[in-house]
C-alpha cells in the first residue's frame, strides 16, 4: 500500500465547489461547479471550455434501454457516489453514514448478490470513481466524528431532531484530504492523506494514468496529484 508523499497541486476554476472531476482519455478534466457549470481543462489544469449546466447523478439506479428504472440496491444511508467494476462484473455505491463501499454483483456466479467492497471507513466517503489504474477511488470527505456517530446509532427520532437543528450547531467535519483505492478484494492499495493543507472537504476523484484529481463541495478548485514513480 501506498502513501502520499507527492506535493498536492491546486488549480483554480471558475465559481465555486468543483465538486466531481471526470478525465477523459486524452488527460482532459471535467468539472462541476455549483453554479450549475461544467469546466473543461487541460492536463496541466487550464480552464480551457464552460460546457453548461452539470445535471443530476442518479444514485442507486439503472436505466435501462427501453426507459425504464430499476433499482439496484436500496436501503442505503446517504448514497454518494457510483462506480462499476473494470470488467463490468459489480457496481459499487459510497454509503456515507454507514462508512462503506456497498457492491452489487451484476455477473458471474455472484451476480444478484450484494457484499462490502469496504466496511469501517477512517472517515465519510462522498465519492468514488473507477480509475484508469482499474480500482476503484475512494474520497473521504471527512473523518469520523464522535458525536456525529453517536447520533447515527441513536434512534430515527434523535437523528431527524438533530438534522432539523441550525446548522451553527450542528455536528462539524473535520478538515482533511483524504482518498483511497480499492481493487476488487477490497484491499487498500493507496492510502493518500496530506495534512496541513488549506484545501478539504474531498468530494470527487478520479484518477487516469498515474495523476489523481480531487474536487470540493467547499474549494473553488481543483486539486491533482502524483502517484509515487508516474510523475
Amino acid at each position: 500500500m501506498t502513501g502520499m508523499t507527492q506535493q498536492l497541486t491546486v488549480h483554480p476554476v471558475p465559481g465555486h465547489g468543483a465538486e466531481d472531476v471526470v478525465v477523459d482519455d486524452e488527460g482532459r478534466v471535467y468539472t462541476g461547479t455549483d453554479d450549475g457549470t461544467v469546466h473543461r481543462l487541460s492536463p496541466d489544469g487550464r480552464v480551457i471550455e464552460r460546457l453548461g449546466a452539470t445535471g443530476g447523478r442518479p444514485l442507486g439506479l439503472e436505466l435501462l434501454p427501453d426507459g425504464r428504472v430499476e433499482v439496484v440496491l436500496d436501503g442505503l444511508h446517504f448514497a454518494n457516489g457510483v462506480a462499476l467494476a473494470a470488467d463490468e462484473s459489480y457496481v459499487t455505491v459510497a454509503e456515507t453514514a454507514a462508512r462503506t463501499v456497498v457492491r452489487r454483483w451484476l455477473t458471474g456466479p455472484r451476480a444478484g448478490q450484494r457484499d462490502l467492497l469496504a466496511k469501517d471507513l477512517p472517515g465519510y466517503p462522498d465519492n468514488i470513481a473507477r480509475g484508469s489504474d482499474g480500482l476503484i477511488w475512494v474520497t473521504i470527505a471527512s473523518p469520523t466524528v464522535g458525536s456525529l456517530e453517536r447520533i447515527m446509532r441513536g434512534p430515527l427520532p434523535l437523528r431527524r431532531l438533530v438534522w432539523r437543528l441550525p446548522a451553527a450547531v450542528q455536528p462539524k467535519a473535520k478538515r482533511c484530504v483524504r482518498v483511497m483505492a480499492l481493487d476488487d478484494a477490497g484491499t487498500v492499495v493507496h492510502d493518500l492523506s496530506r495534512p496541513g493543507t488549506h484545501y478539504h472537504m474531498v468530494t470527487g476523484v478520479r484518477e487516469h494514468a498515474g495523476r489523481v484529481w480531487l474536487g470540493s463541495l467547499e474549494e473553488g478548485a481543483v486539486a491533482v496529484l502524483d502517484l509515487p514513480g508516474h510523475r
